[in-house]
């Protein structure tokens, strides 16, 4: 298969590190056995008032910022969590650590909880999520810019789910600093209004959404797909089992989903995306393969219950991309 052009060709001799901006959170995990649109009327939504017996519930490590974190060095690359934990999270912290993530830039805020995402999912893997932000909302604290300044250099950055302050900063200090990144507003979109987001747009490299986040970021922005991929170097948006559609140099690709063997678990399989991605990138490939990876990474995601359980041997994952795209990527 004939590969394109290297997306960072600076990087190939000698990967990047990634400095991932986003939450570091628990997530409390409930399965719902049913589907949500049997039990929400949509003529007495203005009176909502429902409740879900859910009688399985696991509490897992996760954060947008950790989950791709624990992809993407996973698979070898090299990861900076730019983000907060609260009192609960030493531990977790700990972990992340022994994973071989680099966590000298994480702050501990002594007087909050860790960022808690309370989700519920049902059969047909829709998701009704709670957040508490808790000592996330102080991630602003944390500098990108003294991150960037570190070794190795240079560095391929990521804005994920923030706090929103935080979200904006670091987008700002990376922009400054010189580093392409990647802005991913994920959960945190709604905090956004139009003019922001054509901001954060114009300074980052390329953008990454789910097709959902697609349609909001064009009705808030007022640009089109393809308007905002012209804006950059690249706009990637992930559509579940329907695989991927890239933007570059004004060409439109799809990538295809990887087949699976069973859904067990959407929670994580968009930050697992990411990690591939960056681990392409960082390692000097375009953005189609790169974005392969991420796909073959979603599809073992999904195969496992919660964000950070799935393993990640080069060998299964190199054979799952050779199965979906017909070449392997080692």
């Amino acid at each position: 298969m004939q590969e394109a052009s290297p997306a960072f060709p600076e990087f190939a001799a000698k990967p990047a590190r990634a400095l991932i901006s986003g939450s570091i959170a628990f997530d409390t995990i409930m399965v719902f056995d049913g589907h949500f649109k049997d039990h929400i009327l949509p003529e007495q939504v203005h009176v909502l008032n429902v409740s879900f017996l859910a009688p399985r519930l696991k509490r897992e490590f996760g954060g947008c910022a950790a989950n791709i974190g624990y992809n993407l060095v996973g698979l070898g690359g090299q990861g900076t969590l730019l983000g907060t934990i609260g009192h609960d999270g030493r531990d977790y912290a700990t972990r992340l650590t022994e994973l071989g993530i680099d966590m000298s830039a994480v702050q501990c805020i002594a007087d909050e909880y860790t960022a808690q995402a309370f989700i519920t999912t049902d059969l047909s893997d829709n998701q009704i999520i709670a957040f508490h932000p808790g000592a996330m909302s102080h991630a602003h604290l944390v500098s990108a810019r003294r991150a960037a300044d570190g070794d190795p250099r240079p560095c391929l950055g990521i804005v994920g789910p923030n706090g929103k302050e935080a979200m904006v900063g670091h987008a700002r200090e990376l922009a400054e600093a010189g580093v392409p990144f990647i802005f991913d507003p994920g959960q945190g979109l709604p905090m956004f209004d139009g003019e922001e987001l054509r901001t954060l747009i114009g300074q980052a490299t390329a953008v990454t959404v789910n097709d959902y986040e697609g349609k909001l970021i064009v009705d808030r922005t007022g640009w089109s797909e393809q308007e905002i991929a012209e804006r950059l170097a690249a706009l990637i948006v992930t559509r579940g089992g329907e695989g991927s559609t890239l933007y570059v140099g004004g060409e439109r690709t799809d990538i295809a989903a990887v087949a699976i063997s069973a859904a067990a678990d959407p929670t994580g399989c968009g930050d697992a995306y990411r990690g591939g991605l960056l681990y392409g990138l960082t390692h000097g490939w375009s953005w189609s393969k790169s974005a392969r990876l991420g796909s073959v990474l979603g599809a073992i995601k999904i195969e496992q219950q919660g964000p950070q359980n799935h393993a990640l041997d080069r060998e299964t994952v190199a054979t799952r991309f050779e199965q979906a795209y017909g070449d392997r990527p080692w």
